[in-house]
């Protein structure tokens, strides 16, 4: 994995702020009072930080930005960072005024005083997200190394305690950024799959499902994606049995198409290398087993991931073949670029035969049409249980990561009509996201609460955001993992 960054809890200490190198931080309120670190830190620096605070370009200053002091006399830092925020802070505006530390640059070492000030673990936890940098295959990865953080709080264990199980999930989010970074040349499906088998070191129980078991099964949608690529075609199938024995498992499904050329239907050269992260909701799903993994969750969760590669070749599936689903239903391929349905329907179907969960989830870049609808602000939401849709909404919103819902709809089905088999696997340019989703309710068995969350818009994205840079978002982790938190663990 990506190198950490590495986040120390120690006391407060303020008498030794003036030996603190790298950066040092402290914090004040949007109207500028100052606590006992900032008072400290005036003191020292002969009332700069007061100065600061009474200049023009501190009057329109809001929660989370930072003003730095460069070269700060009375300091060995060689700078000191102002952190706005408000004596109370909400999680996300602490999560965010971290973050905004962990943006700046000639971070090799930050001491950030936090003091008594609640939500100190949202700080640390901002920071773990926004360090992160995938140097996998740089020459001069040491440039970009997240460097350590010191942060120093009145009652630190308590604040180590509390930032444990966030760290924990930022790790998670640390992986699906870096398998979603990844080359395809090295993230094949059996790198893939190792890298999943890897976990059993963290008590998850991980099964690797080859392509001869896979044609027993009948799972022949899934396969007939891979069928054009030397890479192999699997399953991996992770469970966290951390809830009671006999309590049925939430089942999260990812699509994990290594790299998507769109077969015979061949993409257009222009863009094509971004289709490395066509695997993007099998990364969410990793990631998520790892993050409850390492924070012992006391929840049963299941982990499926379908790994092909969509290439063109003698082998590959036409426009104009039928397969079959392991459901038994026949597909007519239309647009072999229209993959990714097929391998989310087998798997899905596979983890309701084998587990009958209490709900199911599916996570896909699965259209380029949500992004016309929806842009890199949301994920589309598509749901047949309106309890467990509005959980995910209520906890995607409290993690800051955007989710809208669509909608579904009987009328959409006559689209997906077929001439020669039970349904086409695409339905048109028109609510190009929507049908998509019917395609996949199809293989929703009756009874089970089912969400299908398409990631196209959210999974990689051109410009930072709060909590990343360009690239890699790792969305779906945090919200997932707080779905599981507030409705799925014991107790």
């Amino acid at each position: 994995m990506s190198q950490p960054i590495e986040i120390t809890f120690a006391p407060l200490d303020i008498m030794e702020m003036d030996k603190a190198e790298g950066r040092v931080a402290v914090c004040v309120t949007p109207d500028g009072k100052l606590d006992q670190a900032a008072r400290r830190a005036n003191r020292l620096t002969r009332g700069a930080v007061a100065r600061l605070i009474e200049s023009k370009s501190f009057e329109k200053a809001k929660s989370g930005q930072i003003k730095t002091l460069a070269w700060p006399a009375g300091l060995a830092a060689e700078a000191l960072d102002i952190v706005v925020l408000p004596n109370r802070p909400t999680a996300i505006e602490a999560r965010k005024a971290g973050a905004a530390l962990g943006k700046l640059k000639d971070r090799a070492a930050l001491t950030l005083y936090a003091g008594s000030r609640p939500r100190a673990e949202e700080l640390a936890m901002g920071l773990a997200l926004r360090c992160y940098s995938f140097d996998a295959h740089k020459t001069d990865a040491e440039a970009d190394a997240p460097g350590a953080v010191t942060l120093r709080a009145s009652r630190p264990d308590d604040v180590a305690a509390a930032a444990a199980p966030l760290l924990s999930v930022a790790e998670g989010v640390a992986m699906t950024r870096d398998l979603v970074s990844e080359p395809a040349n090295v993230l094949t499906t059996t790198e893939f799959a190792d890298r999943l088998a890897a976990m059993r070191d963290l008590g998850l129980e991980v099964e690797v499902l080859e392509e001869t078991e896979l044609e027993k099964l009948g799972m022949g949608m899934l396969l007939s994606v891979g069928h054009g690529s030397d890479s192999p075609s699997k399953v991996v199938v992770m469970q966290w049995k951390g809830g009671a024995k006999d309590a049925a498992p939430l089942a999260l499904v990812g699509k994990g198409v290594v790299f998507d050329t769109g077969g015979i239907s061949l993409k257009p050269a222009g863009g094509m290398e971004d289709m490395t992260m066509d695997m993007g909701g099998a990364g969410v799903v990793a990631g998520v087993m790892r993050a409850l993994a390492l924070r012992k969750a006391p929840a049963n969760v299941v982990g499926l991931v379908g790994l092909v590669e969509n290439m063109p070749s003698g082998r590959a599936t036409r426009p104009g073949d039928v397969v079959t689903s392991m459901k038994g239903d026949t597909v007519e391929i239309i647009n072999t670029d229209a993959e990714g349905r097929l391998v989310l329907g087998d798997v899905m179907w596979y983890a309701q035969e084998r587990f009958a969960p209490a709900g199911m989830i599916d996570l896909a870049t699965l259209t380029g049409a949500i992004i016309i609808g929806l842009g890199h602000e949301n994920a589309g939401v598509f749901s047949n249980d309106d309890t467990l849709c509005n959980g995910f909404l209520k906890s995607a919103a409290a993690e800051s990561e955007g989710a809208w819902r669509m909608p579904l709809g009987e009328a959409y089905d006559k689209m997906l009509k077929s001439a020669i088999a039970d349904m086409k696997n695409v339905g048109g340019r028109p609510a190009g996201s929507i049908t998509a989703a019917q395609f996949l309710q199809r293989f929703v068995k009756e009874g089970c609460p089912w969400i299908h969350l398409d990631i196209a818009g959210v999974a990689s994205v051109k410009s930072e955001t709060d909590f990343a840079p360009k690239g890699a978002t790792g969305w779906g982790v945090m919200a997932l993992n707080r779905l599981v938190q507030d409705h799925f663990e014991d107790g």
